[in-house]
């Protein structure tokens, strides 16, 4: 190979601007961007807006479940994909029922605080298994569904370790969200867990960027599968002419004989 064969410095950096590029975007894709963040803090922030200013338990729950509600007319008119804000409302939902039926303002916050438990634990306990939920969450978005448990062991290893992060920084925010659930004031409360939506969240993403940055790319199993597909049509056409070139050689010879 000639000096003019051989990849540039520039070639190797654009590729890598480029995987890394594709990288955020997916993640940006999957974990719902800005919008998606906004949909996530908007409803418990109208909630505990509300309940700092008149202490009134039904108004503050009622607006935050119609903003829920908003967001999620406002994406069916855009026609845009909704599962974001459908889960803020099932989760704003579940929180103002439990609020409703105990009469405490910080119950509102509980399916959430128990649904950042679960899925802390979720992410441990399937790292451990030896299947990290980050891949198998991520995996459909970057087209290599399940390919990086057996065929990308470099990317099931970035897969582990971001799952690790998200496990422990979702676990360090339950650590300082239950003792102030129990021993807190509610409006005080109200505004820590507000605060603590987005921040631990960024930082998870971002260290799930920088784990799928510097791991192997994703094997493309759809376009595999695609190519699969084009060979046999090829491979059935292609048997095709040989048998009518068999056929009319046969033909041709009964013929002459």
């Amino acid at each position: 190979m000639t000096s003019l064969d051989k990849p540039t410095d520039r070639e190797h950096t654009g590729q890598d601007v480029t995987d890394k590029s594709v990288t955020e975007a997916a993640l940006f894709e999957a974990f719902g961007g800005v919008r998606g963040m906004v949909e996530t803090v908007l409803p418990g922030l109208l909630f505990v807006s509300i309940f700092t200013v008149n202490k009134d338990l039904h108004m503050s729950a009622i607006a935050a479940l119609a903003v829920s509600l908003v967001l999620v007319a406002v994406r069916l008119v855009m026609k845009d994909t909704v599962k974001h804000a459908f889960s803020g409302v099932f989760g704003v939902a579940f929180g103002v029922v439990f609020a409703m039926m105990t009469g405490n303002a910080k119950d509102f916050y509980l399916p959430g605080m128990l649904y950042t438990l679960g899925l802390a634990l979720a992410y441990i306990v399937t790292t451990l298994c030896g299947v990290p939920l980050i891949g198998l969450i991520l995996g459909p978005v970057f087209k290599e569904n399940l390919s990086w448990r057996t065929r990308n062991p470099g990317r099931k290893k970035a897969y582990a370790k971001a799952s690790w992060a998200w496990g422990l920084i979702l676990l360090a925010k339950c650590a300082i969200l239950f003792p102030l659930y129990w021993w807190g004031d509610t409006t005080q409360f109200g505004w820590v867990l507000v605060a603590l939506k987005i921040p631990p969240f960024l930082l998870a993403v971002w260290l799930t960027w920088v784990f799928l940055a510097k791991a192997p790319a994703p094997i493309d199993v759809f376009a595999e599968m695609e190519a699969e597909e084009a060979a046999a049509k090829e491979r059935e056409a292609e048997a095709g002419v040989s048998g009518a070139e068999d056929g009319g050689a046969r033909h041709r010879h009964r013929r002459e004989v």
